[in-house]
């Protein structure tokens, strides 16, 4: 995996969410909420959560984020939050996004694990048990469920080790394979959780290696 982080840059601003795009705004609190653009006017944005939330707090604005993805990578923009009518506490305005973090993702190492997994389609939120078949940063290969068709938009709750919290977001069915498999590219998904699993993801390989340096060793011995 090549990571790049860019410094936030006050004086450039990057592309801006369009009108009608899916964004996620994060909260000092740990909140995330998915979100879209309801309007785009200059530097200014206007954005409304997409599922039921609380009114938004005074430190909530402070520490808010908006997440979006573009061709660049993954675009982390502040700027000043403000809720314009306490009629509609789910929409919120960002005017001057000044501060700016693109996290570049161009190859996630892929590690073949089967690893247990609750898939939830999105409109009938039936739970369906599955296992992968191998996952990264960006994804996961599932085998089945077959119910899933290509476009279709999942929640999941991956168990990567027991006793553990499951890494859990949202993703979109991205291709069938001949076997039969469903191949999910994660949409959305906390930077925390994506942490967790590229860093189980490399300890499994740092294991893998060692335990094939030692059977060498006990080979040569």
């Amino acid at each position: 995996m090549r990571l790049r982080r860019n410094k936030p840059q006050q004086s450039r601003l990057v592309a801006l969410p369009e009108r009608g795009e899916a964004v996620a705004i994060t909260t000092s609190g740990g909140g995330h909420i998915p979100a879209r653009v309801l309007e785009r006017d200059g530097d200014t944005l206007l954005v409304a959560a997409v599922v039921p939330i609380k009114p938004f707090s005074a430190e909530d604005l402070e520490g808010m984020l908006l997440h979006f993805n573009n061709p660049n990578g993954r675009i982390r923009l502040r700027g000043d939050f403000v809720v314009e009518n306490p009629q509609e506490p789910d929409v919120v305005r960002l005017r001057e996004a000044s501060e700016i973090e693109v996290l570049q993702e161009r190859e996630y190492v892929r590690l073949r694990a089967s690893r247990p997994v609750l898939v939830y389609r999105a409109g009938d939120q039936m739970e369906v048990p599955s296992y992968t078949v191998d996952l990264s940063g960006g994804g996961l290969l599932l085998a089945g469920p077959d119910n899933l068709k290509p476009d279709d938009e999942v929640q999941f709750r991956l168990m990567i080790q027991s006793g553990k919290p499951p890494v859990s977001g949202k993703g979109r069915v991205v291709r069938i394979d001949a076997q039969g498999r469903r191949a999910i590219e994660f949409a959305d998904i906390s930077e925390l959780d994506r942490r967790r699993l590229v860093r189980f993801i490399f300890e499994c390989q740092r294991s893998e290696r060692q335990r094939g340096l030692t059977g060498k060793d006990a080979n040569n011995g």
